[in-house]
């Protein structure tokens, strides 16, 4: 059944491989959701509906951090302690296209390779094509068919780009903020965005000569969250110092996401996120939608090139522009 061409696969097929722990009837399923072709889209759409119908619940968390703040390495230590729990794990590893020839490395499953060698364990790695906001552009999609597979917890690792990733927020339920040791003299730099949507930071690498830089670095970001308002009433981010060599601090972690949890459900605030959650989504696929039809309606890939012209001679504005091409697109309407 499994290895049926995707068109020939139905949705049942998909929903039961899926719900039954197939790994890779998982992965195809992710292939459809990111498909632009339009029998793919129709495809994916219907499994994700019948997925959510399923109701399954997980933990969602964010992991995001600067360029060698060592986010695989962390993941994958990390992930190993929540398998010694019993749990099962899913991970998202987005990695940052190029923007000359839009590829992307996607090198993290052979960076987590005793993580990935685990059958309770699923890693997908996928480009970010672009997008803004630190993930890719069905990274949610994605974590809605993770969750129906029985994953328990579900990480997203970020691209690492800084205030863009903030966008990550809408999609998880706590989100984890790495940084080196010695950074604390950073925060200058540090976009208050980041730091604002952080339910923890760890400092990682936290281990022989950079024990006692680690030390400052924990009070300085400690300071610098005193000073944050408030991301949910009543939590106290912490600043955890972790060692993946070592693996200390790991064990801390997730049970700073096992209180976090507790916290979020007792006050309803869990409830509340899921919810905010589900709008988000609901508006990122209507805008999506929305800029296909714009973009393939033949009346603005008519006016699309002589309009960009005028703006580039400097013949009109950029805004009349977007007027005219606004008025192409409604020229279906008369």
């Amino acid at each position: 059944m499994s290895h049926k061409p995707l068109h020939e696969l139905s949705v049942d097929e998909f929903v039961d491989g899926i719900t039954g722990g197939s790994r890779h009837l998982l992965s195809r399923a992710i292939t459809l959701v990111e498909s632009s072709r339009p029998d793919h889209e129709k495809r994916a759409h219907e499994i994700l509906d019948r997925c959510l119908a399923v109701g399954r619940r997980s933990i969602r968390m964010g992991i995001t951090g600067s360029p060698g703040a060592g986010k695989s390495t962390f993941i994958e230590s990390f992930g190993l302690e929540l398998l010694r729990h019993g749990l099962r794990v899913a991970v998202l590893a987005i990695d940052p296209s190029s923007t000359r020839s839009g590829g992307s490395i996607l090198g993290d499953k052979a960076r987590m390779e005793r993580l990935s060698a685990r059958p309770e364990v699923y890693i997908r790695p996928t480009a970010s094509s672009g997008y803004l906001g630190g993930t890719s552009p069905r990274t949610h999609e994605t974590i809605l068919l993770c969750e129906a597979a029985g994953y328990d917890v579900i990480i997203v690792e970020t691209v690492g780009v800084g205030q863009s990733e903030i966008v990550v927020n809408s999609m998880v339920d706590f989100i984890l903020l790495l940084m080196l040791p010695g950074s604390g003299d950073e925060l200058q730099g540090i976009k208050r965005g980041i730091m604002e949507i952080a339910d923890a930071v760890a400092i990682t690498k936290a281990d022989h000569e950079r024990a006692g830089i680690a030390q400052v670095s924990k009070a300085d970001f400690e300071s610098a969250l005193r000073l944050l308002p408030e991301k949910h009433s009543g939590w106290e981010r912490k600043v955890l110092l972790t060692s993946s060599l070592e693996g200390s601090g790991i064990a801390e972690i997730w049970q700073e996401l096992r209180r976090f949890v507790s916290a979020m459900e007792a006050s309803g605030e869990l409830g509340r996120m899921r919810r905010e959650q589900l709008r988000q989504l609901l508006y990122t696929i209507v805008e999506d939608r929305l800029k296909r039809e714009f973009f393939g309606n033949p009346h603005v890939a008519a006016a699309r090139e002589p309009v960009e012209n005028q703006v580039l001679s400097g013949a009109i504005t950029p805004f009349s522009g977007a007027i005219q091409l606004l008025g192409a697109f409604r020229e279906k309407d008369l």
